[in-house]
């Protein structure tokens, strides 16, 4: 869009304008008309009828292109000013017009055309002329041509700072739109984190008992009933943690959040996994109660340690370790020896280690995961636990 060219203007605001510019011209033909009569020339001719008023009404036709052409425009009608008194009301818009682009070379052009032509002007109509009116005829132009410049240039600004404002709103709205939009990703992922959390583990344990059950065909009625029963129950389970997390994910923002996962849930954590059907332990040396943000990400990482486990390892043996002390850090490992079995793995969430590593580097901890020498695999994450005496005297 090119920014020099004016916006165009509706039918009402061209004709008031150029009926403005119409009445200037009248009033200053009138009041010639008059002069002219009490003069030395007497009445005024047929040109002072006739062709000047058919000049300015030219004039005022060529006001309608000057948004479009201000400087040409502008130079027509204050050439054509010479030989019109009517017109110039036309030239004084005109000018008005170009001084809106507030661009001086252009405004001192049209104001030094604008009084050349009304000192040439001067001698088409004869009236007396009283001692000193040179200085007068030479100084009325430039009043004039100085208000015109000064509305034109007042125009521009405003329009200027309505341009301004308009493009601060415009830009206030992609920043808005741009904010939604992150919000919405953000709160998609929070939702998909909280989906896996709850639900991936779960899951992985159901996969990997109805495994159990295709592959394994010399299992015992009692066994086979047991199995099923896990699968039951655990679907059972499943929902009723969809249902909270749905239920968590539509309240109202102001309602305080249910009870959070911490340290103290791992041991059942750990039980239920090995009800399952896994083969896992736990050794814990951990002394304290750590922050609860550490101890909500150590039970996700245990879980999330199962819930791999349980996908791609099912018949591992599965040791999970917890270690530190206030001051000390907290570190915390799961590990698995090789699997020799093919488990039936449900599909990928893509929020496992992923999640669980931006988890952890948000409470300031580090995250390792690969594979052992003897082809198991290793997950290991150290949390900071700072001292609570230190944090009182700083």
């Amino acid at each position: 869009m090119n920014t020099d060219i004016a916006p165009r203007l509706g039918w009402w605001q061209q004709i008031w304008r150029l009926a403005a510019a119409a009445a200037v011209g009248l009033v200053l033909w009138v009041t010639t008309g008059v002069a002219v009569a009490n003069g030395p020339a007497g009445e005024p001719g047929r040109w002072f009828f006739i062709g000047d008023p058919l000049v300015a009404l030219g004039c005022l036709s060529a006001l309608v292109w000057r948004r479009r052409f201000p400087l040409s425009v502008a130079l027509g009608v204050t050439v054509v000013a010479t030989v019109s008194v009517m017109s110039t009301g036309a030239a004084l818009l005109a000018l008005a017009s170009v001084a809106t682009r507030r661009r001086p070379v252009e405004i001192g052009i049209v104001v030094a055309g604008h009084v050349a032509a009304s000192q040439l002007g001067v001698g088409l109509y004869p009236v007396d002329s009283p001692p000193g009116a040179f200085w007068y005829q030479l100084a009325t132009p430039f009043l004039t041509g100085g208000i015109a410049v000064a509305m034109g240039m007042a125009v521009g600004a405003r329009r200027m700072e309505v341009r301004s404002l308009r493009e601060r709103a415009e830009s206030a709205e992609r920043e808005q739109s741009a904010r939604a939009a992150q919000a919405r990703a953000l709160e998609r992922n929070r939702i998909a984190r909280e989906m896996h959390d709850v639900l991936a583990h779960r899951i992985s344990l159901i996969a990997m008992q109805a495994g159990v059950l295709d592959h394994r065909k010399d299992l015992k009625a009692e066994e086979n009933c047991v199995l099923v029963r896990g699968i039951a129950e655990g679907s059972h389970l499943a929902l009723e943690e969809l249902r909270d997390v749905l239920g968590v994910l539509r309240a109202d923002p102001g309602l305080p959040e249910p009870p959070q996962p911490s340290l103290k849930g791992v041991p059942e954590l750990v039980a239920d996994a090995r009800a399952s059907g896994l083969d896992v332990s736990l050794t814990s040396t951990v002394t304290g109660v750590p922050p609860d943000v550490v101890g909500r990400t150590c039970y996700r990482v245990v879980q999330e340690g199962l819930t791999n486990a349980a996908k791609h390892a099912p018949d591992a043996l599965i040791r999970v370790g917890l270690e530190g002390a206030a001051g000390g850090g907290l570190e915390v490992s799961i590990r698995n020896s090789p699997s020799a079995a093919l488990a039936a793995k449900p599909p990928s969430s893509g929020f496992g280690l992923l999640g669980l590593g931006e988890r952890v580097d948000l409470a300031g901890g580090e995250l390792r995961h690969h594979r052992t020498p003897d082809g198991g695999y290793l997950l290991t994450a150290r949390l900071p636990w700072p001292n609570p005496t230190h944090e009182k005297r700083a």
